[in-house]
């Protein structure tokens, strides 16, 4: 009907959601009628459920984050759910999970604009599914670090989230509801949720460490920081770039990491956030490291471990430790090194066997190889493989057995060195490009032991082009290995 339109025309009237149903319309036909009879001849409580369901974001949701929507029992909840299903109006993605067609959500959202008498009511429905992810993320949080005093410290809830007993079953939640949980968390920006929002994402953290979700969990980490900041909200702002930190670690940024951990250090100080405080010098630590700073690594370090021992955070202080004894490492004292990260696992031995636990683990283990004793080494990497996989930190694994493969190679055993660090190549690591090319320069050296030279080459190759694009000091290093190839 309209052949002059051009795609790009009709994707921008496609493109604003607030008129797409009127764009979709052709003379008496149109795709809003069809909702329209549906949704007149819903119930009172049928229709409110369609049209506060609609305003969450995400793509779907559970019986329980509906709940909290909806601010009913479970089984009501259900009951409402299954017949919206049977009138076609929402649908059925699992057991105990729903979804909307996106357009007839963009319906539902409209119809919660139009018909629901008193603003304040939808906010009061997002407000609970805020308090619902938050207050269960934590308790994962708790979970998997008993002791850590970060959940204390997160923005108080109203409504209660769900609770429980044990890893498996904490971590299957996380992981199924990240999409929503993260979609939760953008809906925050532009509200009084924010920083609730904020510390949804803080308390999430495993998303990104794991591996599973970091593109997601950086987008939402970069869009809580510009929220932020046009909110003014320093404490906010803070923790947003905090979180932000942890992700370009993780990835191995480590000039962008280093800038928005100066700017969370200021913040943090400025509105005194002990919490956020004692966090950033962590990873400011970390980045020296990274860096081979190791005094300056040092100082962050003890300024980390005296802020987290006042807040009685017991488990981060000895993660710190361990940290801290890397740093001597790096300052040519192995005998030190060693004594703090025992010290490190002695801490958390007492208070039990937690994700944290493997952080100190691998910590001693990266200590002993230092001080030549290799055979200690392996049993503190295979204690924190173990605990790594227990607690699905893949890219943890990953960077454990690169280790692993560290202590092959140093006992004359090429073969297991290959073998591991192979394995940390499929699983990825924690440092990104950067520790990606470490490992290939690793494998190459004990494929070269094993005579395999033109293999060793290409992983050097490889391990050039990473550090060349992520700007590494060793790109200069690897180019003597690579050049016998090129100039042939």
């Amino acid at each position: 009907a309209r052949r002059t339109w051009t795609v790009s025309v009709l994707a921008a009237k496609l493109a604003d959601e607030r008129r797409r149903l009127d764009e979709l319309q052709a003379g008496d036909l149109a795709v809003k009628a069809t909702f329209e009879l549906g949704y007149g001849q819903l119930e009172p409580a049928q229709a409110r459920a369609f049209r506060l369901l609609g305003l969450a974001d995400g793509p779907d949701i559970s019986l329980a984050a509906a709940a909290a929507v909806l601010d009913l029992p479970p089984e009501d909840t259900e009951e409402l759910l299954e017949s919206l299903v049977d009138t076609s109006l929402l649908e059925s993605a699992a057991p105990n999970r729903y979804r909307f067609h996106d357009l007839v959500r963009l319906y539902a959202r409209a119809c919660a604009e139009r018909d629901e008498d008193r603003p304040s009511e939808r906010e009061a429905a997002m407000s609970r599914l805020l308090d619902f992810y938050l207050a269960t993320t934590a308790g994962v949080y708790a979970v998997e670090r008993p002791g850590d005093r970060l959940v204390d410290d997160l923005e108080p809830t109203e409504y209660a989230g769900l609770r429980f007993t044990e890893a498996t079953a904490a971590l299957d939640w996380l992981y199924t509801e990240a999409a929503p949980l993260l979609a939760c968390v953008r809906q925050t920006a532009g509200t009084d949720r924010l920083r609730r929002g904020v510390d949804l994402l803080w308390a999430a953290k495993d998303l990104t460490e794991s591996g599973a979700n970091s593109h997601q969990y950086e987008m939402t980490a970069r869009a809580m920081c510009e929220a932020t900041q046009t909110a003014r909200d320093a404490r906010a702002e803070g923790r947003a770039r905090t979180v932000l930190t942890d992700v370009l670690l993780v990835s191995g940024r480590i000039r962008q990491a280093e800038e928005e951990a100066r700017i969370a250090l200021e913040l943090a100080e400025r509105v005194g956030d002990s919490t956020a405080e004692s966090w950033v010098a962590n990873n400011r630590g970390l980045l020296c490291l990274h860096e081979g700073r190791h005094v300056e690594g040092k100082a962050f370090f003890e300024r980390a471990i005296e802020g987290l021992r006042a807040a009685g955070n017991r488990p981060f202080e000895a993660t710190s430790l361990g940290n801290l004894s890397r740093a001597y490492l790096g300052m040519g004292d192995i005998t030190r090194a060693v004594e703090i990260a025992q010290r490190g696992v002695a801490a958390h031995r007492e208070i039990g066997r937690t994700v944290r636990l493997a952080n100190s683990h691998y910590a001693l283990g990266v200590a002993m190889i230092q001080a030549g004793r290799h055979s200690e080494a392996l049993n503190q990497f295979s204690d924190a493989l173990r605990i790594f996989g227990d607690h699905r930190q893949r890219l943890w694994e990953g960077t454990t057995n690169f280790r692993i493969a560290e202590v092959h190679l140093a006992a004359l055993r090429p073969a297991q060195a290959a073998q591991y660090a192979e394995q940390a190549l499929a699983l990825g690591c924690i440092g990104g490009d950067r520790m990606r090319g470490n490992v290939l320069m690793l494998l190459g050296r004990a494929l070269t032991k094993l005579g395999q030279i033109d293999r060793a080459r290409a992983c050097w190759r490889e391990a050039l082009n990473l550090y060349e694009q992520t700007g590494a000091p060793e790109a200069d290093s690897v180019r003597t290995l690579v050049m016998p190839t090129s100039a042939h």
